[in-house]
């Protein structure tokens, strides 16, 4: 015999639990888990930061929104930002502050002394610079147990273990069926499944939007001299590498963006090497150890923005997908949002000066 709930939400990363939580209060809500943990993907190998213009500028409006609650709930620890560029890279300094000019981000122009003042051992070759003060690190580990505690407080089921097989849409609603055998009716189906976002479209009958999951490398090193402890979190403007200190180790990363199966993603060799590097090619630090490396799957529709809304066709079936890396520091705006978006909710203090249309999955119809 069937459960029934009245929403049932796949995947229990920050995406999954965060909308849960927002939508418990409201409806009876089963969280559906596939891995034998909740956050064992994308959610568990964040580089955990939180950046203004990060995402771009389409995602500052949810970035912005997010940031009192991350810092009342005390989730935020004070860091920085610094985008270097080379001699040939200054256009792209340029190009950046007209991106974020009217966005409400806080930015400014440094010259070399002032670089100099906030990265030590820079090398020569970097000769400007964009500053963000408000940049940040996130507990994500934090965040993420929050809103799974408020959503069981809210009444919300969360089942780890539990991967959809087949799902079935008819009079009685959606007729889901798990890998496990358990059988789940409900009237509206979330699909918080990051790298798996079209897969279960597809499981669903529904026509997929072309979210693409990339890999993304992280790499722990041990550096000589160790990294100072309030140093910003350091772009190349190009994208190509940002570093951050943790725990005085340095978290490093090519910023690599390769297409990917969704998958359990591990670090390929060519991207560590190439990390190393790049970090070689900015500072003059010595690498003494490489302690660890891994990669996470970020998930993106086809023009880099999140896709919240329901189904253009299949409107008992609700998007909530493509949040590339950006998710996380997203997740107070995009779930209240999303919830409110799901139950005919008028918006609230925090969602109210976004515009919801320009993540609404109609636009790819």
């Amino acid at each position: 015999m069937s459960e029934r709930f009245d929403i049932v939400v796949i995947g229990a990363g920050m995406a999954g639990a965060s909308i849960a939580a927002e939508l418990a209060p409201h409806a009876s809500v089963l969280l559906a888990e596939a891995e034998s943990m909740p956050g064992y993907h994308a959610t568990g190998r964040s580089a955990a930061f939180w950046d203004e213009c990060y995402g771009g500028p389409g995602v500052v409006p949810l970035t912005l929104a997010s940031g009192p609650w991350f810092r009342e709930g005390g989730f935020l620890r004070q860091r920085g930002a610094l985008h270097l560029a080379t001699a040939e890279q200054l256009d792209l300094l340029d190009r950046f502050e007209r991106d974020f000019a009217d966005t409400g981000v806080s930015i400014a122009r440094l010259d070399r002394d002032q670089m100099e003042q906030r990265v030590a051992g820079l090398l020569p070759c970097w000769e400007g610079a964009i500053a963000e003060a408000h940049c940040a690190d996130i507990d994500v580990g934090a965040v993420h147990q929050h809103y799974l505690a408020l959503a069981k407080r809210r009444g919300t089921v969360l089942r780890n273990g539990l991967r959809l097989a087949k799902a079935g849409h008819g009079g009685r609603g959606w007729q889901l069926g798990f890998a496990n055998g358990q059988q789940v009716t409900c009237d509206t189906l979330v699909n918080a499944a990051g790298a798996w976002a079209d897969p279960v479209a597809q499981l669903a009958g529904v026509v997929p939007l072309g979210i693409t999951p990339y890999r993304r490398t992280v790499v722990q090193l041990r550096v000589d001299p160790a990294p100072d402890p309030d140093l910003p979190l350091v772009l190349g403007i190009d994208g190509s590498f940002y570093f951050k200190p943790e725990n005085g180790r340095l978290w490093l990363s090519p910023h690599d963006e390769t297409p990917s199966p969704p998958c359990d993603a591990a670090a390929e060799e060519i991207d560590v090497a190439r990390a190393v590097d790049r970090l070689e090619q900015v500072v003059d630090w010595r690498v003494q150890a490489l302690e660890r490396k891994w990669a996470g799957l970020r998930s993106f529709a086809p023009d880099r923005l999140p896709v919240y809304g329901r189904d253009a066709r299949q409107p008992a079936f609700f998007w909530f997908a493509g949040q590339g890396g950006f998710g996380i520091q997203t997740a107070p705006a995009a779930a209240r949002l999303g919830a409110q978006l799901l139950l005919g909710h008028d918006r609230d203090a925090m969602t109210r000066d976004i515009n919801a249309a320009r993540y609404n999955p109609e636009r790819f119809s």
